[in-house]
C-alpha cells in the first residue's frame, strides 16, 4: 500500500514568472506585468508611430435614431478622467483618452453617422427581421465605405429589444457585422444597452478606450522577451467550426497567426477543408484535417510569415489547438514546414478534470496545513509526464494588486490548462510559460489574462464568424476587424 501511495503522488510543481508586457519598441525598461498600469505609466507600445500619422481618432456611429445622442455622450465620456469604483486593487485611475494614448478622440464628420428607425419592424426591405437587419447593416457599411477617409472606427448599437433579430439558430448579427466589416475593411465596435447604464465608469472607459485604439490600428502593448524562448519563434493557432447543420459535419478551419514571439503581427487565414469527412461523428467530437488540408493551410500561414519577415523562415514554430493532433495533421505540418528547424504541436485542453487548492501552514501540528483564502498562484506548473503538463493561467496574481492578492473574477476554484505535446521536444515548462504569456495578449478587454492563449481565442472567434457567414471571402484579415 505504501508503494502504491507513493506512486500516485504528483511530481513537484514549479511557479512560472508572471510574463512582462512591453510598452516601447526602443526602451526595454518600459515594461510591467500589469497591462493597465503599464499603459498609465508608459503610454501605448505604438505611441511613437501612431500619433505620427494621425493625431485624432474619429468615431462614426450607426444605430437607432433615439439613441444617437447617447452614443455621442458615451464616446465623449471617454475623454474624462475617472477613479475606479470596482476591482480597486487592480483597476488604476482612468486618465482620459488623450492622456492615455496621446491622440484625441473626436466624432467623425456629419455624413458618417447613420440613424436607423427606432423600431425593428420599421427597417426597410423584404423578408423577416433578421434579413432586414442584415440589409440595414450592409447598407450602412456601404455608405460609410464611400466616406472611408473621414473616420477610423464605427460604433454600432444593437438595442436589447432587437434581440429577436440579432440572434438566431443560423444568424448572429455581431458575426455578420464583423464579416461585412472585413469585406469593406471597416473596424466596428458593437455596444448594447447595458453600456449606457454601466455604473463603473473607469472600467467601462478602460475597456472601450483600449478596444477603439486597437481597432484604429494602434498597439497598446506587446510581450517582452521570455527567458528561454528562441528568437524567431512564431505561433499558430488552429480552430475548427462546423457550418450550418452540424449533422452534416461540414467544417471549416481558421488559422490564427500570432506571427512574432512578442505577440504582434496577428493575421488570419480563413481556410475551408477540401477533403470529404469520412467519419461525421468523429468530426463533430474531434474535428481534424487531412494531411493534404493541413499541409495547405500551414503552407499559406508560412507564406504570410515570410511576407512579413523578408522571406525569412522562423527558427521555431509552435502550433496550438484545443483538440488532439491526428497523425495525418502532424504529417501535414511537417510536410509544409520542412524548412523550419523546430516544430511543436501542442494540444491545449481548457477543461481538464483537474483542480488544485493552495495549502498554507496552519500553525498547528495537526493538521499542519490548511487551504489558503486564495487559489493556487497563477503560473503554477505541474509536469505530469514527458509530453503532458498542467499550468494554471487563472489564479492568484499578487504582482498586479495594490492590496497583496488578486484573483480575477473571484469565483470558483480555477482549473488549469492541460498541455499535451504531440510533436516536438524541449522543456515543457517553456511551452507552459509561452501559453501563460499568450493569455495576456487579448486586446479586447482590460483583464490581466484570458482563460486561453490568444492563439486559441482569436482563431476560435474567426472560425465562429466564418461558420455563421459562409460567403465571407477566403482571404487574409487583421484581427482588429473581428474584435
Amino acid at each position: 500500500m505504501a508503494t502504491q501511495s507513493h506512486a500516485s503522488r504528483l511530481p513537484p510543481f514549479s511557479l512560472l514568472d508572471e510574463p512582462l508586457l512591453s510598452f516601447s519598441a526602443s526602451d526595454d525598461r518600459q515594461v510591467d506585468v500589469h497591462p493597465l498600469r503599464g499603459l498609465l505609466n508608459f503610454g501605448p507600445y505604438s505611441k511613437g508611430s501612431f500619433g505620427g500619422y494621425t493625431s485624432t481618432l474619429r468615431i462614426a456611429t450607426v444605430g437607432p435614431e433615439a439613441t444617437f445622442r447617447r452614443r455621442g455622450d458615451l464616446m465623449a465620456s471617454l475623454r474624462n478622467a475617472y477613479q475606479p469604483s470596482d476591482r480597486s486593487e487592480y483597476v488604476p485611475p482612468y486618465p482620459g483618452f488623450e492622456a492615455l494614448f496621446h491622440v484625441s478622440l473626436e466624432p467623425a464628420g456629419r455624413g458618417t453617422h447613420i440613424k436607423w428607425p427606432d423600431a425593428l419592424d420599421q427597417l426597410p426591405g423584404q423578408g423577416d427581421a433578421q434579413s432586414r437587419l442584415f440589409l440595414a447593416m450592409e447598407d450602412a457599411l456601404r455608405r460609410l465605405d464611400a466616406v472611408r477617409a473621414e473616420f477610423d472606427v464605427v460604433l454600432v448599437h444593437f438595442p436589447d429589444d432587437w434581440a429577436a433579430a440579432t440572434r438566431g439558430k443560423f444568424f448572429d448579427a455581431h458575426d455578420a457585422l464583423k464579416a461585412l466589416g472585413a469585406k469593406y475593411n471597416i473596424p466596428t465596435q458593437v455596444i448594447n444597452d447595458r453600456v449606457f447604464s454601466f455604473s463603473h465608469a473607469a472600467s467601462r472607459s478602460w475597456r472601450l478606450a483600449i478596444a477603439l485604439y486597437v481597432k484604429a490600428a494602434g498597439t497598446p502593448w506587446k510581450l517582452a522577451p521570455l527567458k528561454g524562448v528562441p528568437t524567431d519563434t512564431a505561433y499558430i493557432g488552429l480552430a475548427y467550426a462546423l457550418r450550418g447543420d452540424q449533422r452534416d459535419a461540414h467544417y471549416v478551419t481558421c488559422c490564427s497567426q500570432v506571427f512574432d514571439m512578442d505577440g504582434g503581427g496577428m493575421q488570419f487565414v480563413a481556410f475551408e477543408a477540401r477533403d470529404p469527412v469520412a467519419d461525421a461523428a468523429e468530426a463533430r467530437r474531434n474535428p481534424f484535417l487531412s494531411r493534404d488540408d493541413m499541409r495547405a493551410v500551414l503552407a499559406r500561414s508560412l507564406e504570410l510569415y515570410q511576407g512579413r519577415n523578408g522571406g525569412i523562415l522562423p527558427k521555431r514554430l509552435v502550433i496550438h489547438k484545443t483538440t488532439a493532433f491526428k497523425q495525418s495533421e502532424i504529417d501535414g505540418a511537417f510536410d509544409a514546414l520542412a524548412g523550419v528547424p523546430e516544430i511543436e504541436c501542442i494540444e491545449i485542453n481548457p477543461s481538464p478534470g483537474w483542480r488544485g487548492v493552495w495549502l498554507i501552514s496552519s500553525g498547528r501540528k495537526s493538521p499542519p496545513s490548511q487551504p489558503s483564502g486564495y487559489p493556487v498562484p497563477r503560473g503554477t506548473c505541474v509536469i505530469r509526464s514527458g509530453t503532458s503538463a498542467l499550468v494554471w493561467v487563472a489564479g492568484n496574481a499578487p504582482e498586479v494588486s495594490t492590496k497583496g492578492d488578486y484573483y480575477q473574477g473571484k469565483k470558483s476554484i480555477p482549473k488549469p490548462l492541460q498541455l499535451i505535446r504531440h510533436a516536438g521536444s524541449g522543456p515543457l515548462e517553456l511551452s507552459a510559460h509561452e501559453a501563460l504569456a499568450l493569455t495576456k495578449m487579448d486586446w479586447n478587454n482590460d483583464a490581466l489574462y484570458d482563460p486561453v492563449p490568444v492563439s486559441i481565442r482569436y482563431s476560435q472567434r474567426l472560425a465562429r464568424t466564418i461558420a455563421n457567414v459562409p460567403d465571407l471571402p477566403k482571404s487574409v484579415y487583421p484581427y482588429r476587424l473581428f474584435m
